[in-house]
């Protein structure tokens, strides 16, 4: 998983509503663009790769004595703008940010809008331990480390949504 970066380089993550195929569509624009990004002039070593969900997963580094590894905003802008293209040429889409990917009983990934799923977690249908997308991850390490799907309760659901610690 993003094996040739280091733990510090810069992590996004991207919740793609799309088809297996559009998914790979995406990932192989992502990739194709990938050797043209600079920031500031200067080159980002990145990679890409798709992770459960699907999740589309972008790394970069230029330096990871660098605050946000060393890419500036206008090279963040770019990279979105070009997975942005990548998603709409696939023809899909991303998640809102306001959406949840949540595995069901049967193992099954749901989209979940954040005022069901406060719902949900009122009710008792979700708990700490329900399998949730954590996409607020900022380095390859802590994917690395916490990984992608994570006990409700440990994530940042865990706090906004008032879910106890798994455990």
């Amino acid at each position: 998983m993003l094996t040739p970066l280091p733990d510090a380089a810069r992590l996004w993550l991207f919740p793609l509503d799309a088809s297996p195929a559009e998914a790979a569509s995406v990932l192989d624009a992502v990739r194709g663009w990938l050797p043209s990004w600079q920031s500031h002039g200067r080159p980002v070593r990145a990679e890409a790769t798709l992770l459960d969900g699907p999740t589309l997963a972008v790394g970069a580094v230029i330096s990871p004595e660098e605050m946000n590894a060393g890419v500036s905003g206008c090279g963040i802008d770019a990279m979105r703008h070009a997975v942005d293209a990548a998603v709409r040429a696939a023809g899909g889409d991303l998640l809102s940010a306001l959406q949840l990917r949540v595995r069901d009983a049967e193992g099954a990934w749901q989209v979940v809008a954040r005022p069901a799923f406060r719902r949900l977690a009122r009710e008792g249908d979700v708990d700490a331990d329900t399998p949730i997308l954590d996409v607020t991850l900022e380095t390859v390490g802590a994917l690395r480390r916490d990984g992608l799907v994570r006990p409700a309760g440990v994530a940042w659901t865990g706090r906004v949504f008032g879910l106890a610690e798994a455990g």
